[in-house]
């Protein structure tokens, strides 16, 4: 059984005030392109299809074209849940029919763990939930966490319609403890009530995952995300985007390829000079159309820099110079210092040591001392 795991399309993304939805569209013909060619049993989507619970037109017209080409015209069924992004009742709406073209679409949780089975596959379906969803889903007032959560679901799938014995699929939205984030991962908690073991997964062959934006958020060897459809923050510049590719034997083993789409306007980061990003000797080797974050080193005063390199790279989104960068961090180690009430004497000791290479022996320490006696006693007769 083949099937492809992706997730967190984030249709109608706006990134630094720009919308990413052409460059969706380009991405998500790519992927139909794969399924066509891949032929898979399925196709499963882990949560966050949207952006926000509320999405713009463009967007929702863009997630209707898009599954129809893969469940009506490839007839490829869809396994589809919800994310946090999602709205959950929005994304329910026409479920109970979509069925008859094994369009599979779980947006709201239910106390209902049968499985979608497909080719000798069983899939389930959990979308996202906060904690106090589930706790009064299943009557337990000892849920409180996302940890918590999650166990009770599994246990539940495990006490009514869990076959050890057959592939048994878990597709869930949810942080995996040590999972690395970026940037546009919005947060599920505060603190670490958010995140959840991996080890919860372990009776499933796979567990496939929306949530973190990288393939490589996590290293286990049955727990994946797939990462996002594409890079949605300079946070994610140097990451690599794929769509997971699974085939799965009937004892549940299974072969993990990766394929990558190719977006229109790829995110990076730049540094340099003014003058030399403004050379046609260096720009002419860059894709200066992709979506860019822009460093200046230059230390002095400039002339509208956004707008000159905007002629040459017309998709800067973000445009910030070194040493302000390198200033703010001073400036934060400087309250950094004053929060911890030191001593005058300790503050100037730690001045010392970053300023020159030079130890400062206990007889700089006793002269010093003197010389700062004398200011406070003069301030203090004043």
């Amino acid at each position: 059984m083949k099937f492809i795991h992706t997730a967190d399309w984030h249709l109608g993304k706006l990134v630094h005030g720009v919308y990413m939805t052409d460059n969706q569209r380009v991405v998500l013909e790519q992927f139909v392109d794969m399924v066509a060619e891949e032929k898979p049993d399925a196709v499963v989507i882990a949560g966050d299809l949207y952006d926000r619970s509320v999405p713009p037109t463009d967007a929702v017209e863009l997630l209707d074209e898009m599954l129809f080409k893969i469940n009506v015209e490839l007839k490829t069924p869809i396994v589809a849940i919800a994310g946090n992004h999602d709205s959950a009742e929005r994304l329910s709406f026409g479920s109970s029919w979509y069925k008859y073209s094994q369009f599979y679409l779980s947006g709201k949780l239910t106390d209902q763990f049968k499985p979608v089975q497909i080719n000798g596959v069983n899939f389930y379906l959990i979308p996202y939930a906060e904690p106090g969803v589930v706790r009064q889903l299943l009557d337990d007032d000892s849920i409180h966490t996302h940890q918590e959560a999650m166990k009770a679901l599994i246990g539940k799938i495990e006490e009514t319609t869990l076959n050890p014995n057959e592939p048994n699929v878990f597709v869930g939205h949810a942080f995996v403890l040590g999972g690395q984030t970026s940037d546009s991962e919005r947060s599920l908690s505060v603190g670490g009530s958010g995140c959840v073991e991996a080890g919860l997964f372990e009776p499933f062959s796979y567990t496939a995952l929306g949530h973190l934006h990288s393939p490589d958020a996590i290293n286990h060897n049955k727990v994946k995300y797939s990462g996002s459809l594409m890079k949605y923050s300079f946070s994610e510049a140097k990451q690599r985007k794929s769509i997971s590719i699974i085939e799965m034997d009937e004892k549940g083993n299974f072969n993990h390829r990766y394929r990558s789409l190719t977006p229109k306007h790829d995110m990076r980061e730049l540094e340099g000079y003014l003058e030399q990003l403004l050379d046609p000797s260096f720009y002419e080797k860059e894709r200066v159309d992709d979506y860019l974050k822009i460093t200046l080193l230059d230390e002095g005063a400039l002339i509208d820099p956004i707008n000159k390199l905007r002629q040459v790279y017309p998709n800067v989104l973000h445009l910030e110079r070194k040493i302000a960068l390198t200033d703010l961090k001073k400036k934060q180690s400087f309250h950094s210092i004053r929060n911890e009430k030191k001593s005058e004497l300790d503050l100037f000791e730690q001045f010392y040591t970053e300023m020159t290479t030079a130890e400062f022996t206990s007889d700089k320490k006793e002269a010093m001392a003197g010389i700062i006696e004398k200011v406070l006693r003069g301030d203090a007769a004043k």
